[in-house]
């Protein structure tokens, strides 16, 4: 079971107080894993980059007015355009970050952990070739393993702090899609044939790469209880389209 770290309180005093911007990331990894190692599946904006399925929930259009009034922004910037829509990715007054984060976990109007995983699986399936592979997801059951909370933390060059939370889940064992996926997901992975779809230990995850690339740094919070690499920029804009 990874470790929940709280996010209730910042013991930190922050020069970024009284106004300034909080970027905030709300996302679900799901971890595939059998005999030490996990499934990673290569990422699109960053190609020698590998990460665990999942992304940032998406919250629902009545969830809009409260948002708007805690001042948050979408990050609508980069290639992804109207598909970045609706999602829980983007910035807030600093002051705002706990009323952001009891918006969140009260989970009124936005996506579940179960159905965002979901949704960019079969997204992030199609994107590395196995789109066949959707069907799966119908009805695929999901059971939370951990969630973890980063920041408020001051990010690189960058003039605002970042606040990241992460729900971690898993396949859930019982007969169905979900034993059928994980076993498919496994099969890929350990296949020397696919270069998309790839196994990591632990060792690696801790280490930053594999013999096929580098290992998303969020991939230790599927092991671990944080992550212990810094993120790895993306292509600039023009090389994604």
């Amino acid at each position: 079971m990874i470790r929940t770290i709280p996010g209730a309180g910042d013991p930190r005093p922050s020069p970024f107080a009284g106004g300034r911007t909080l970027r905030v990331s709300f996302s679900a990894l799901l971890r595939v894993r059998d005999r030490g190692q996990i499934v990673l599946l290569r990422t699109p904006a960053r190609p020698e980059t590998f990460s665990p399925p999942g992304g940032v929930f998406k919250y629902f259009e009545p969830a809009a007015p409260e948002l708007e009034r805690l001042g948050f922004h979408e990050e609508r910037t980069g290639p992804r355009g109207e598909a970045a829509r609706f999602d829980l990715r983007g910035f807030v007054p600093y002051r705002a970050r706990g009323r952001f984060r009891r918006w969140f976990a009260a989970g009124a109007f936005r996506e579940d952990a179960a159905q965002c995983l979901r949704r960019e699986l079969a997204e992030e399936l199609a994107e590395v070739g196995f789109g066949r592979l959707a069907g799966r997801l119908r009805g695929l059951a999901l059971r939370p393993v951990g969630c973890t909370e980063e920041g408020p933390d001051p990010v690189p060059g960058k003039p605002y702090l970042q606040l990241r939370h992460f729900e971690i889940l898993e396949l859930a064992p019982a007969p169905g899609h979900g034993v059928a996926l994980h076993r498919e997901l496994l099969d890929l992975a350990r296949d020397p044939a696919v270069d998309s779809v790839i196994g990591a230990t632990a060792d690696q995850v801790l280490h930053g790469r594999t013999a096929e690339g580098i290992v998303a740094p969020q991939s230790a919070l599927l092991f671990f209880s944080r992550r212990v690499h810094a993120d790895v920029p993306t292509l600039p804009w023009p090389e994604l389209r």
